[in-house]
Order: C-alpha cells, then structure tokens, then sequence
C-alpha cells in the first residue's frame, strides 16, 4: 500500500512493488503496507479437529473489510495512506479424512474476490476501485494424532502451494505484491493442537497454533514468515431437539514478520495483533456448521497499513 505522498522525482522507479511503467510517470514516489491477516483464518476452530477414523469436507468463507489506516498501535489518518480500503472474501472447500487413530490427510483449496480501493498512478491519481477474483494457494497438510487414545493432541506439517494469482494489474500498475491475492511462494506449514475437559464439567479447552514459513519465493518478493495461535473454551451441555448447540470463545494471536525483496516494502510490512472472538456452533449429524465475528483489541504494525475492524467466518462441514 501507499504512504504520504512524498517529493516528485521524475522518472522514477519504486522498488516497493509498483511496475516498471511507474518509472516513466512523473508523480509522487510511494511506499506500500498491506495487513492483509489472511493467515489468522488459518488457525482452524475446535470443531475442525479430528474426532476419529474417517473422513469431513468442509466449507467456509472468510470476510474481512480493510478500511482503517493503522500506524504502530493506533489509528492514522487515511491522508497517510494511498491505499484507502480492501475487501476480500474467502471462499475454502477442503477434505480431511483420517486414515486411522494416528494418520490423516488435509486439502484446502481456497479462492478470494478483492476490491483494492487506492490512490491510482493513472494521470490526475484518481482514487480507484480495482476488483478481481482468483483462485488462492492450495494448502497441503499431514495430520498425526497418535499421541492418545481419545487424540485430543495433534501435529499437523504440509506445504502451502504458489498456485494463487500474484500478477494481477490494471493498465497502471496499482496492485503491488502484498495486495495480490496470491504470495507466489512455497511455504513449509508446521502446526499442532491440544484439547480437554475441565474435570467432569461440560465445558472443554483447547489451544492449536500455525507456523507458516516461505522457503520458495519468485519474483524479488518474499512475504514475511507468520504465526497464528488460539486459545479457547466451548461448552457442550446445549442442544435443541436433536441439534447439539455449542457456545465458543476464543482469543487469537497473529504475528507476522517483515516482507523481504525488490517488490516488497520492508518498512511498512509485518504486524502483531490480539482478537478476541465470540462463536456458536450447531451440530446435527453428519452436519456441523460454525460461525463466529474476531475482534482485534490490539495491533501493532510497522509504518501504515490497512486494517480491518471486524473479522467473520462461517464453516459448513459433513462428516463421512
């Protein structure tokens, strides 16, 4: 994304992301900051946990609204930031299926529609709504859950594939990389969960955490490596005829390291952030379906980014 505008050089070239035709345009040099957080809807929720033998397709979709410019812990003014709002939604369909008691497989295929609302290089720099659909970056995982009899521990370990767009442009070449749907990485992703009871109530714990690490990177631009981690609690003593209904809360942590290369913007990348998140899962089987709203109380980002005030997400699954 773009900062303040800053003195005019002619004939310039951005080596944060804009395309080779900005370097024939004389307007402001600009540098980008992208808190896309994408990562945090990839700490999946309790429901999503293998149970036992067999297998769960699973659907859901992501929204988050970018329209808040931060700098380090607090808002900035939007005068500050070129990019002025993104909004995506995230559509996954995935299998999961366990083998056995201790071996299981995982595939998620995502997709994203983006609106990029920014400050244009195009002559005049009008404000622009750039919009876009594209197939995001497949996720390869192993599960292994041997640990105990009821596998309420877990490791997953898999890849994160480059097979989301990360070329899409307008004729100005206003989508920078961190604003692309895709990273045009190969990512290794290392994981792990736990869940219990308290004592013999109804109510149950759980932790899981997500490390996400690009080793193969294209294009002189490497997104900063990630870490997304949970902590919740859900109760299962509700139901409603035959309708088991499940109340969870979570607290969610997301970290995220600086962007490196020639088309990244070191300087305005990379972020921590707290979310607080309030659930409610329905469960009929083989039907389970999940919603809950993540709200961040904390964030802290390097130069200006865009955020998002409320995160949402709703997953359908079928178990087989």
């Amino acid at each position: 994304m773009k900062n303040n505008k800053l003195n005019q050089i002619a004939g310039s070239t951005c080596l944060l992301g804009l395309v080779s035709t900005l370097a024939t345009v004389i307007a402001p040099n600009a540098a980008h900051a992208c808190a896309c957080g994408c990562g945090v809807f990839d700490v999946a929720t309790s429901s999503m946990f293998p149970s036992g033998e067999g297998g769960m397709a699973f659907v859901t979709d992501d929204y988050q609204d970018q329209n808040r410019n931060w700098s380090n812990s607090s808002q900035a003014p939007a005068a500050n930031n070129g990019d002025k709002e993104i909004q995506t939604d995230f559509v996954s369909v995935g299998l999961q299926y366990m083998f056995n008691r201790s071996w299981g497989a995982q595939i998620e295929i995502p997709s994203a529609y983006r609106s990029f609302t920014t400050v244009s290089s195009a002559p005049g720099n009008p404000v622009t709504a750039i919009r876009w659909w594209s197939l995001g970056d497949i996720r390869l995982k192993g599960i292994y859950t041997g640990f105990s009899e009821d596998l309420s521990s877990g490791i997953t370990f898999g890849l994160k594939l480059p097979t989301g767009s990360y070329t899409h442009e307008n004729a100005f070449g206003d989508v920078d990389r961190d604003s692309q749907i895709g990273s045009g990485s190969t990512d290794i992703l290392l994981g792990g969960f736990h869940r219990d009871r308290f004592g013999a109530s109804r109510w149950n714990w759980f932790v899981q955490a997500e490390l996400d690490l690009p080793v193969l990177t294209q294009g002189d631009y490497r997104p900063g490596s990630e870490a997304d981690a949970a902590a919740g609690i859900y109760y299962d003593g509700l139901s409603l005829g035959r309708v088991k209904i499940s109340p969870v809360a979570q607290i969610i942590g997301s970290w995220r390291d600086h962007d490196h290369g020639a088309a990244a913007a070191p300087a305005d990348s990379g972020y921590e952030r707290v979310l607080l998140s309030p659930g409610i899962e329905f469960h009929l089987h083989p039907v389970k379906i999940y919603a809950d709203v993540e709200v961040p109380v904390f964030q802290n980002v390097n130069g200006n980014q865009l955020v998002a005030p409320v995160l949402f997400k709703l997953s359908v699954s079928y178990m087989f």
